[in-house]
């Protein structure tokens, strides 16, 4: 059986391992073909594949782009996972960058509010966490282990701690544009963990509906944040609006006790994905 890990995170973003470490723990998961998706940023594709190459696997390149649906108050935070985008459309490139940037800013709010709590959190400190890669709520937490305050990353976005008390406004970009902007590059959209209540709100089907009517592709159904009966309903979901559906682990290294390969897509959808990508090619 081909094993397919679709969601995949390196220091890119918010996973602790490298690109090319991603691709090590790949292959010790036993995988054929791993995917790297890193948030808003597609700087890990080249190392990535390169390792892949190296070590006899096959790489998906992919981005997962932070969203919100402006469709309630207050908007939903959602994330759109994108595969074989073109990594030089300008359009997707800037709206990256945008978000990105913001983050940055988000980042000295979260310092300024842990500090006004007593804690001596820097933000050279924090974007030493980072190691060069876009600051991130999980490297917030490693300022809160070091301190001996908890454990592990989980433990600190409790609502007491990152969860609500020290949470500024997140950068994100609309869902509906996200979407035209990842058809607009030649990539594949793919609604990552839509079911997933333990992460908060969630959006009505009725948002599912509109987003496949303008161009989706797929919904993550196998996801540790879904329990059975959510997978269940994702794939229901999927078969009644002729959605692909997908399987994987959203592995981030030590920042989530997931393992790449805890969940797969078949092979067949991996197929369909590369052979809409190919319709798409610019």
């Amino acid at each position: 059986m081909t094993r397919i890990d679709l969601h995949a995170h390196s220091t890119v973003s918010d996973g602790t391992c490298t690109p090319s470490e991603v691709i090590g723990e790949a292959v010790r998961a036993n995988l054929d073909v791993v995917a790297l998706t890193d948030h808003d940023g597609v700087g890990g594709w080249a190392e990535a594949a390169a390792a892949a190459g190296a070590a006899g696997i096959g790489f998906v390149p992919g981005v997962e782009l932070s969203c919100r649906w402006y469709g309630v108050e207050p908007a939903i935070p959602l994330h759109l996972l994108a595969y074989y985008v073109d990594p030089n459309d300008e359009a997707l490139s800037t709206e990256m960058a945008r978000v990105r940037e913001g983050r940055l800013t988000r980042g000295e709010q979260i310092v300024a509010l842990m500090r006004q709590d007593g804690l001596d959190v820097t933000w050279d400190e924090v974007q030493g966490y980072a190691t060069g890669a876009t600051v991130g709520r999980p490297h917030f937490a490693q300022a809160l282990i070091k301190r001996g305050l908890v454990s592990t990353v989980s433990e600190a976005f409790a609502p007491e701690m990152l969860g609500q008390r020290w949470r500024a406004p997140k950068p994100d970009t609309d869902v509906f544009l996200a979407l035209r902007l990842v058809l607009g590059a030649g990539g594949v959209p793919v609604f990552a963990h839509p079911k997933a209540t333990k992460r908060g709100t969630i959006v009505p089907d009725e948002l599912i509906v509109e987003l496949a009517g303008a161009g989706l592709v797929g919904l993550e159904a196998d996801h540790e944040d879904h329990s059975a009966e959510q997978r269940a309903e994702v794939r229901a979901l999927a078969e009644r609006l002729g959605l692909l559906v997908t399987g994987s682990s959203d592995f981030h290294g030590t920042n989530k006790p997931v393992r790449l390969g805890a969940n797969l897509t078949p092979p067949e959808v991996l197929d369909q994905i590369r052979a809409a990508a190919r319709s798409r090619a610019h």
